[in-house]
């Protein structure tokens, strides 16, 4: 692993000068846990599915229909959806105004019932989320892929980042560029991996100063596509 201002330097390089870089950086900010602690759990619900609902389908058709989803599921408060009747599926199976996916729909009671787990014993999910150290990011992809419903992988760490949690997201860029760094031989496939990667990502924050998004953001814009700098590389924040 090479010093990483010299990885600044080469993504810099690709994107036009260092203000340049500093400008794409900062379309995806991560915020203070503070700020992360003090949104409702049902931003947080929201976030969730929002997420899950734009994995394999297009984001511009759900960010199009995102008020009929809000109505739809209530505003995503954590208890109404957790508690969804029959009936209730039933009908949003057959509510044109949303993406009508079942297993999708329902994973919206699963998470929901996890916001709830998680604000019993923590305050808040929000609160829960802020004060899991960056340090073991991997641990807590790992709690939400197990504890969640269709909150594994990129969804996760999506959903991590649109709500200013600092994330790295192991595009296709950031692999090629961990891979040309030596900290991997070919694309994450477990735990022994990812964990390599969080070494690395520790060791760099430690070294640089920067979070794990700013980290993930430039690995990617050091390599020969654009990747991570893309439409899907930005954070969409749901207040």
């Amino acid at each position: 692993m090479r010093d990483f201002d010299l990885i600044v330097a080469l993504a810099a390089a690709r994107k036009g000068g260092s203000a340049a870089l500093d400008k794409i950086l900062a379309e995806t900010p991560s915020v203070e846990p503070a700020v992360i602690a003090a949104i409702p759990d049902d931003r947080i619900l929201g976030a969730m599915a929002r997420r899950v609902f734009y994995a394999g389908f297009s984001s511009k058709v759900v960010d199009a229909k995102w008020d009929a989803f809000e109505a739809a599921f209530e505003q995503f408060d954590p208890a109404a959806c957790a508690f969804m009747t029959e009936e209730r599926f039933d009908a949003l199976m057959k509510n044109p105004g949303i993406v009508r996916n079942g297993a999708k729909i329902r994973s919206v009671q699963v998470n929901a019932q996890f916001v709830l787990d998680l604000a019993s014993t923590h305050g808040s999910a929000a609160r829960f989320f802020a004060e899991w150290p960056d340090a073991d990011y991997v641990g807590l992809l790992d709690l939400l892929k197990k504890r969640g419903s269709y909150l594994g992988g990129e969804t996760a760490m999506r959903f991590l980042r649109s709500i200013g949690k600092p994330a790295f997201v192991v595009t296709p860029d950031v692999v090629a560029a961990l891979i040309r760094e030596g900290v991997l031989d070919r694309a994450p496939g477990g735990k022994r991996d990812f964990v390599a990667v969080q070494h690395a990502f520790n060791q760099w924050s430690t070294q640089s100063g920067r979070n794990l998004t700013e980290l993930s953001r430039i690995l990617a814009m050091s390599v020969g596509s654009d990747g991570d700098n893309g439409i899907e590389g930005h954070t969409r924040r749901h207040r």
